[in-house]
């Protein structure tokens, strides 16, 4: 296995989001399909960051060369918008996203889903705030300055504002948002005290090191996003060959399975979720009036 780190794309702002979901074209080699034996490229947003501990992209990449025969390539992006937009200009073969940029690429029309995971009852996200903090409901952020993840994040962006939203707090209104460029930028504004919650993934403060810095007694969650009916999907380019992407749907099932729950860290919030292959565009309609509350209308999106 070979890792990439190509900067495929730039940082994409919230004015550039309409853009880059709807009028970008490629002048990729790879746009006439995968040669049987090619390397199978992924695109991934940065997964943890602690030397000691086994990336779990890399380990996803393993474990899906293992399944497949096939070397696999990583092609690291700066967040979930560019994911999408490398897989749209035929950059990469797939990419591994969660539930509302599934929906937003999938409302594209320029993306194919390979399999989703449905959600669980549990909720999606919290907003958290340090121990000490004066801030011990959701109200209480009014006035407050908040970090959600990246403006296309469903569990640190579209969840928790929908979260709010429900509580009476409008963004830009009653709070100020930042948007730190991850989870882990959005933990580090808290801790350095530049804002006064960061809203992120329930799944991640289970996890604990490396992947949340915050001990027990250090902080805590405030609020509770309801539950998606999507989790995540697999999006491929729509030139991908028929045998990847049978390839691609027989091994990724063994990939995400529970003996390799502890090795993919992050990932493993897809484990044992009922899987969906070939999902259409309706699995993922219900996302629609959340995304709008969050200030983006999916209709807006269509190429």
């Amino acid at each position: 296995m070979r890792r990439h780190t190509t900067p495929l794309l730039g940082l994409l702002g919230a004015g550039a989001l309409v853009v880059a979901l709807t009028g970008c074209s490629s002048d990729s080699a790879d746009a006439e399909g995968s040669a049987t034996g090619a390397p199978i490229t992924i695109a991934t947003t940065p997964v943890g960051d602690d030397p000691t501990a086994a990336n779990p992209v890399e380990v996803l990449a393993d474990k899906l060369e293992a399944a497949t025969g096939r070397s696999v390539e990583i092609r690291d992006v700066p967040d979930y918008l560019s994911v999408v937009e490398a897989i749209r200009s035929d950059h990469v073969d797939f990419g591994i996203m969660s539930g509302f940029p599934s929906a937003l690429a999938m409302n594209t029309g320029e993306v194919d889903a390979l399999l989703a995971w449905k959600g669980s009852d549990a909720p999606v996200s919290t907003c958290v705030v340090l121990d000490d903090s004066p801030v011990r409901s959701l109200t209480d952020l009014k006035g407050k300055t908040v970090a959600f993840a990246d403006q296309a994040s469903s569990s640190g962006y579209f969840m928790p504002v929908y979260m709010l939203h429900e509580a009476g707090l409008e963004r830009g209104t009653d709070y100020e948002a930042i948007f730190a460029g991850g989870h882990e930028g959005s933990f580090a504004a808290l801790e350095q005290g530049q804002v006064d919650a960061a809203c992120t993934a329930v799944m991640l403060t289970q996890l604990g090191e490396p992947m949340f810095p915050f001990a027990a007694g250090e902080w805590r969650g405030v609020g509770e996003s309801p539950s998606m009916p999507i989790q995540g999907a697999i999006l491929a380019r729509q030139s991908l060959d028929d045998e990847t992407r049978t390839q691609l749907q027989d091994a990724l099932p063994k990939v995400f399975s529970e003996e390799n729950a502890e090795a993919l860290g992050a990932y493993s919030g897809f484990i044992g979720l009922e899987e969906i292959i070939d999902p259409s565009p309706a699995e993922f309609q219900s996302f629609i009036d959340i995304a709008a509350v969050a200030g983006v209308e999916l209709s807006d999106l269509e190429g």
